[in-house]
């Protein structure tokens, strides 16, 4: 799904966001949202996020770039995009390449919401973390 020629804002960051990511640009991912953005990822309480109160800002965007997304090998798909107001959920498959070689893959939502100016002001990804222990736990005893 081709959404970075979307013709919605928020469809276009979510897209940038998830090439950038990928292609582990750093500088850009993270110009691609507003100076007191929150990052959600995921939603709550977890080991990325203990306070389950987000990273927020851009030194906590900058925190959660160096522990979740700069270590990875990673690469997304999105299947399907929903565009309504200044927001857009999208369903995808986010895949990191391990460094035994396992492929550790999990599905998600996300929502994305944009500001005027068409900078990310909110990324809340919907994703459970114990499902990632639990497959990292298999591949262990495979």
């Amino acid at each position: 799904m081709d959404l970075e020629n979307s013709p919605h804002p928020a469809q276009r960051a979510a897209a940038l966001s998830a090439r950038y990511a990928s292609e582990r640009r750093k500088a850009e991912w993270l110009a691609l949202y507003a100076d007191d953005a929150i990052v959600e990822d995921p939603v709550g309480v977890s080991p990325l996020d203990p306070t389950g109160h987000g990273h927020r800002g851009r030194k906590g965007l900058e925190a959660f770039w160096d522990m979740a997304i700069g270590p990875g090998n990673m690469t997304y798909q999105i299947h399907q995009s929903t565009a309504c107001g200044d927001e857009c959920a999208n369903v995808w498959s986010v895949s990191n390449r391990m460094p035994d070689g396992f492929l550790l893959t999990v599905d998600v939502i996300s929502i994305y919401k944009v500001n005027a100016s068409g900078k990310l002001m909110a990324m809340r990804a919907f994703w459970n973390f114990s499902d990632i222990e639990e497959k990292l736990k298999a591949s262990l005893k495979a």
